[in-house]
């Protein structure tokens, strides 16, 4: 049977705002869409998709553009909020369409209402880096049962920490005494250094309509028959990023490249990232803060699930009802 690659978390320049860099008005990627398509093939994905954040006009834009093809599907990094705590959350949606993507938006201030209506569609989704955003808000057993609202999880980030992924994987392997979630992995690349660096791998089951390979590996996905490669995540590989990230910004501010200021504020931030550029060690300095902070949050939800990951599978109850 034949086995289709895909990487299932990966952004082009339609990610519009960074987090990290509001007040400078930079995208939070600049890579243009045809161009994430063109490196995730060279690099030996069978099926292509964007997930930008909360916007499928990368997606769009490259069906504009090839509107035949039969190897690319859209797809979204929805943003919601947990209410408990105010958790932020990330949802991989895939093979979605513009109606579904405009109904979910006025629902992301709270999670479950967006869970609701992806179940409701029909679409597959993935609980993408699940501890990332968890910083204690609310107790670990309580913030686990988001795992009752997914059909999958994200078990191997591009970014994330090896540690990281491999506790994800544990959880979604013994959530329910069985494995009931898929596991997806995605390079969750801003850059196109790492695209397809870490990707999704499902059979192409038989069965779907002859040549409509999208259809077999979403069913794949759906069915649980999906499994996470490639290559882990770190302080280098985030930095990395980053930098391409501020490089592509500080082009785009000379004309080369997608810029979202008028003259007199692009004049300013240009002057601002002159200024600024003997600071450059910054992001790498923060980067290796925030992994820091990830293989603390990472250790301590393993000790705490400890007594549970370490039972049987077949006598293990969901955790949040053993945490």
């Amino acid at each position: 049977m034949r086995t289709l690659r895909a990487d299932l978390h990966v952004h082009s320049c339609h990610s519009l705002r960074s987090g990290n860099l509001q007040f400078l008005k930079s995208r939070d990627c600049y890579s243009r869409p045809a161009d994430v398509y063109r490196v995730a093939k060279a690099r030996g994905m069978d099926l292509v998709t964007i997930t930008d954040h909360d916007s499928i006009g990368g997606c769009l834009e490259y069906l504009d553009h090839n509107p035949d093809s039969k190897d690319f599907f859209i797809s979204e990094e929805v943003s919601c909020k947990l209410p408990q705590g105010n958790v932020d959350v990330h949802l991989g949606v895939y093979g979605m369409d513009e109606r579904l993507h405009r109904e979910l938006q006025p629902l992301r201030r709270d999670v479950y209402e967006v869970t609701a209506r992806l179940r409701e569609a029909g679409v597959f989704f993935t609980l993408n880096h699940l501890l990332f955003f968890y910083r204690r808000q609310l107790p670990l057993d309580a913030y686990l049962r988001l795992l009752d609202e997914v059909p999958g999880l994200e078990a191997r980030n591009g970014t994330m920490l090896p540690a990281h992924n491999a506790l994800v994987e544990q959880v979604a392997s013994r959530w329910a005494g069985a494995s009931r979630f898929a596991m997806v992995g995605g390079s969750d690349a801003h850059t196109l250094r790492r695209i397809a660096r870490t990707w999704t791998e499902a059979p192409l089951v038989p069965g779907v309509e002859d040549g409509d390979e999208i259809a077999g590996f979403l069913t794949s996905l759906r069915n649980c028959r999906s499994r996470p490669a490639g290559v882990h995540g770190g302080t280098a590989s985030v930095a990395g990023d980053a930098y391409g990230v501020v490089a592509r910004y500080c082009a785009s501010l000379v004309g080369a490249g997608p810029c979202d200021l008028r003259a007199l504020p692009r004049a300013g931030c240009l002057a601002f990232s002159l200024a600024t550029l003997p600071a450059q060690f910054l992001p790498l300095a923060i980067t290796a803060v925030v992994k820091q902070r990830e293989a603390r949050e990472v250790r301590r939800a393993g000790e705490e699930l400890s007594s549970w990951l370490d039972r049987p599978a077949e006598a293990i109850e969901p955790a949040a009802t053993q945490a």
